[in-house]
């Protein structure tokens, strides 16, 4: 099973890398990955989204006896996990590799920051859904675009720790 993980890793990576050449001048390899794998994770969670929300809900609200969902809300929750699980997973093993931090407090540090982009999520979607009357595919993408912004930030300066200053800090606190 390792080695199947470490050869769908390898192949990833050499996939990103190629497309990657044209663009080193203009994009860092990071930056690059990050883009690739978001965007893989991005499209796999609104495929999620759409299926759940379209074919698993049906456009129905979920009652659970002591709370009732709402669809667009519903399948936002329950896709959650999954695309938490690959986007940690693509983060830890594809984009961010030169994070030298500890797996397990990158794994605490990812669900703090995904925490700010759950919050951000709920709170467009019910702007964009129940605020303005968007339909549910349109304002998850248009959410999406906001929390990308916001994702790539935080990862890169505090959940993994590889822009140049956090960097330099980990390595001043090492040699101290």
């Amino acid at each position: 099973m390792i080695k199947l993980t470490k050869y769908i890793r390898d192949l990833i990576i050499v996939t990103i890398d190629f497309f990657h050449q044209p663009f080193q001048r203009f994009i860092s390899k990071e930056t690059f990955r990050y883009a690739a794998t978001g965007g893989m994770n991005t499209v796999f969670d609104i495929v999620l989204y759409f299926v759940f929300y379209n074919y698993v809900f049906d456009k129905q609200v979920l009652h659970l006896g002591f709370i009732a969902m709402s669809p667009h809300i519903a399948a936002f929750v329950f896709v959650f996990p999954i695309t938490f699980t690959t986007g940690f997973l693509l983060a830890k093993y594809v984009t961010f590799t030169r994070s030298i931090i500890r797996g397990r407090v990158q794994l605490f540090r990812y669900g703090v920051s995904v925490s700010g982009s759950v919050l951000l999520n709920y709170l467009l979607l019910k702007l964009f859904v129940d605020g303005f009357g968007f339909y549910a595919t349109l304002s998850k993408i248009l959410t999406t675009l906001v929390v990308i912004l916001y994702s790539y930030l935080v990862q890169k300066h505090y959940t993994f720790c590889t822009g140049k200053k956090a960097l330099a800090r980990i390595e001043e606190k090492s040699v101290a």
